[in-house]
Parts: structure tokens; sequence; C-alpha cells
């Protein structure tokens, strides 16, 4: 729908009833300054909801990284490429969010303890092993989680990872 188009309507689409429409509605009326047409408490839903998501990402994230970290270093004979690539892109991807959102730089701290607690967990379910094995608080400072270079346990290489 174009500017035009917008400008005809005296309503603009319900929130409930298409989402994408409205979004595009909401952000043309941002354009053209018409500031008293806009759905404001929608409108600011979604923009309080984007930073949720961030979060949510980052929480996600911490804890994919985590139970891959406990599985490198509690199952050191069976370290795989993959887990190898899934420590790196998780990294990879909490440290673009910190970039973009600065404001979330110690947010992957304040949730570490919550986020290990399900690693853990599921450590025990993927590996096997009985949750006794792992440790029951985090043994991982946060910027060695976040660390590209930090692999805990034995010392490696990658000619022993077993290839997937």
């Amino acid at each position: 729908m174009n500017k035009i188009q917008i400008q005809r309507r005296h309503k603009s689409t319900p929130y409930e009833t298409d989402y994408a429409q409205w979004c595009a509605e909401q952000g043309a009326l941002l354009r053209e300054g018409r500031l008293s047409d806009l759905d404001r408490e929608n409108l600011a839903e979604e923009i309080e909801s984007l930073g949720r998501s961030d979060k949510r990402e980052i929480e996600t994230r911490l804890s994919t990284l985590l139970l891959h970290l406990l599985k490198w270093q509690f199952q050191a004979e069976r370290r795989k490429t993959g887990w190898l690539l899934t420590i790196r892109e998780q990294r990879h991807q909490i440290k673009k969010l910190i970039n973009e959102s600065p404001s979330l730089k110690a947010y992957p701290r304040k949730q570490l303890a919550s986020e290990f607690e399900f690693a853990r967990l599921k450590a025990a379910d993927e590996t096997g092993l009985p949750e006794k094995d792992f440790p029951a608080d985090c043994p991982y400072q946060i910027a060695d989680v976040l660390d590209h270079d930090f692999f805990p346990g034995a010392p490696w290489t990658s000619d022993q990872l077993v290839r997937e």
C-alpha cells in the first residue's frame, strides 16, 4: 500500500486483522508525521517487544553455548566439528546482538546462572551422563563463555575432532 492510499483511508487496518498491513500503515503514518492517527498502544507494545526478543535470543543462544561447552568439556573423546561450529556461531551471534544493542552488554552475565541450569539438564539428557557428573553451578565466567579462544577441558587440535 502506498502513502496516497493510506491518506485516503479514515481508519487504519486493525492490529488483530492484518498484522503486516498494520505495520506498513503505521510506518507510513510515522513517516508522514501523522502522529495523531497512530495506533499508539499497539505500536508502543510492538516497540517494547523488540527489546524483549533480543533478550530472548541472547538467552537461547547462551543456553545453547553453555550446553555445547559442557559437552565439549565432559565428553572430550566425542568432540565433534559440529560442536565447535555451534560454539563459534553462538558466540558470534551474541556479540552481534550486543554490538547492535550495547545496553544489553550485561544481560548475558545476568542470565548465566539460570541458562546454565537448563543447559546442565540438557547436557545430561544429550550425553547420557548422570546429572551429578556436571557441576551444579556454572564453572565458567561469562568473559570465558564469550571468549572465542576459550574451550574448557583438555587441550585439543582440529585433527582430533570427530568429523560429521
